[in-house]
């Protein structure tokens, strides 16, 4: 599978909402559905301060995307049915060595996210109780250093 990382720009926006919410449902249980339509309230509003790519297959179909504000990887979805299959990987590796992105914040529940994570050179440096908008969902602050990855 050909993979393109590109930029995108506002007309894009509601497929990447469509994936990070099918994302969110497959990966964040912890999650309930009430808390996820909050959530998204602010990820929509959030979008345009992001730098955002989008990794793309061969006919242009979106197959997961991340958002960078400045060093800080604020947001990597990946549509369910192409997880595990390289589009994470290419997407960070891209952030981290054409971007310059260091840091990522993981929620602490989402176990596979901070293996990912770690995976791929980031150590979690500190935690906060509460997420950036203050609800209950603690986070685990990570660095990178070593950037040759992937």
């Amino acid at each position: 599978m050909m993979k393109n990382i590109e930029p995108i720009d506002k007309a894009e926006y509601e497929k990447i909402i469509l994936i990070w919410e099918e994302s969110v449902k497959a990966t964040h249980h912890f999650l309930t559905d009430e808390d996820i339509a909050k959530i998204k309230l602010d990820v929509i509003k959030y979008l345009p301060c992001l730098k955002i790519y989008a990794c793309k297959d061969s006919k242009a179909k979106i197959l997961g995307f991340i958002g960078i504000f400045e060093k800080k990887i604020e947001m990597l979805f990946v549509s369910p049915k192409y997880i595990g299959k390289g589009v994470g990987g290419a997407l960070a590796n891209f952030a981290i060595n054409s971007i310059g992105a260091r840091e990522v914040d993981v929620n602490e529940q989402n176990y596979k996210a901070r293996k990912f994570y770690e995976h791929i050179g980031f150590r979690v440096y500190s935690r906060s109780s509460k997420d950036a908008q203050g609800r209950a969902f603690p986070l685990l602050h990570m660095k990178i250093s070593n950037v040759s990855c992937m």
